[in-house]
């Protein structure tokens, strides 16, 4: 059982890994990602490849400290940067409640928004690309839920969440959303999200799902039409889905194949992302959440389908690359223990590479989820302390010298 670390070890430990790491992690993020065809390119053409987490809580801490400076933002950086990773998926909504950033139809906390400013400002300062979220799928911190609940105050005929994609209020409500959050100046840095080379991609949502109409029309349309209003008003930036990755009425056959359980949450993964305005795909992937009563091993092998599966279907029929935005493994499943999570991690990283080294079209992954010590309120059993968990930190590390240095031959 992993217990807190002394201070003096804990720097060690960070200094020892920052020494390993290089400086180049440190070096800030000051041009744009872009991508060509189904690959992703820095600045000077060459191919970009990476590892990276999830954070999620990185506004909400910036902004519940006494300060965004006193939060454990700059701590997570650091430590996310001596394990070589270089990209961190971090949310730009929160939307009704307590400490939200948006507290009502276009009212906002401005507090909260200085706290989003220093989390673009010190991924900067760190060297760190960020992928960001507009909105949640689920009710945590408001979602589209919140905004039925918004647009049923206000008098519109509303009766589900699936309301969302398609009432004209909500849809007004969503764009203005993403007109105030792209366009805002960051107090930090003077710079407007919008013209800021430190966010690598805007996601449109955070895991959709339309159970409503589960051919995913009614999301790929929805898709759509956000996707050609966020370019409109930022041109300079990817644009993703945030998609679970399940395939659609498009590809039935792959529903019956890949989908676990042959599950249609109302999306489908060809046409969401056949949309014009996205720039790549996004799967994420818990087969132990997906398919609980298998083994271990029929998990690790589903995973390996499942992310062959979408990356050939990105390379080839969609022309697009790939990110494995999400993946863990929870401490609170029944056959959970540290060897199961490292043999898992490391199953997952060699698919990536093995993929990656094909065409340079799966970028990298985004592990769930990294926190710095002291946050276990924040953890949902998927959590990952670096310090604390030295056998993952290796492989983790491991993974991310193995794609600077795939990208250094292509």
């Amino acid at each position: 059982m992993a217990g807190h670390m002394s201070m003096l070890p804990y720097r060690c430990y960070l200094l020892a890994l920052l020494a390993i790491a290089g400086a180049v992690f440190m070096t800030p993020a000051t041009a744009f990602v872009s991508r060509k065809g189904n690959q992703f390119l820095r600045d000077d053409g060459s191919v970009f490849l990476f590892n990276g987490f999830n954070a999620y809580w990185m506004m909400i801490e910036a902004a519940s400290s006494p300060s965004p400076e006193a939060s454990r933002v700059s701590t997570a950086f650091q430590e996310a940067a001596a394990a070589g990773l270089s990209v961190c998926r971090t949310m730009a909504y929160n939307d009704g409640g307590e400490g939200a950033l948006q507290q009502s139809p276009g009212v906002y906390n401005e507090n909260v928004f200085k706290a989003l400013d220093f989390v673009v400002s010190e991924a900067k300062n760190q060297g760190f690309h960020l992928i960001m979220p507009l909105v949640n799928n689920w009710k945590d911190l408001g979602g589209r839920a919140q905004y039925v609940q918004w647009a049923r105050a206000a008098g519109a005929n509303v009766s589900t969440d699936d309301d969302f994609y398609t009432n004209p209020t909500i849809k007004q409500y969503y764009k203005n959303h993403v007109q105030k959050v792209l366009t805002r100046v960051n107090t930090y840095t003077n710079v407007a999200y919008k013209d800021d080379p430190t966010i690598m991609a805007w996601q449109l949502m955070n895991e959709p799902t339309c159970e409503a109409d589960i051919s995913g029309r009614t999301l790929t349309a929805w898709i759509q039409e956000m996707a050609a209003y966020t370019k409109s008003v930022d041109n300079n930036h990817l644009l993703g889905t945030g998609m679970y990755g399940f395939y659609g009425s498009s590809t039935p056959d792959k529903v019956q194949r890949y989908n676990p359980n042959a599950y249609q949450l109302g999306t489908d993964f060809i046409t969401a992302h056949q949309v014009n305005e996205i720039d790549f795909s996004t799967v994420h992937i818990y087969p132990d959440e997906w398919l609980p009563k298998q083994s271990e091993e029929n998990r690790t092998e589903f995973m390996r389908q499942y992310l062959w599966s979408h990356s050939n279907d990105s390379m080839t029929v969609l022309q697009k690359p790939m990110v494995v935005e999400e993946f863990g493994k929870s401490k609170t499943i029944p056959d959970y223990s540290e060897q199961s999570r490292n043999n898992y991690y490391s199953a997952l990283y060699d698919t990536i590479y093995r993929i990656a080294s094909v065409s340079y079209s799966l970028g990298g992954g985004l592990f769930w989820q990294l926190f710095p010590e002291g946050m276990e309120k924040y953890d949902d059993g998927f959590g990952i302390v670096l310090p604390q968990n030295p056998s993952v930190a290796a492989i983790i590390k491991k993974h991310s010298d193995d794609m600077r240095a795939l990208a250094g031959r292509a």
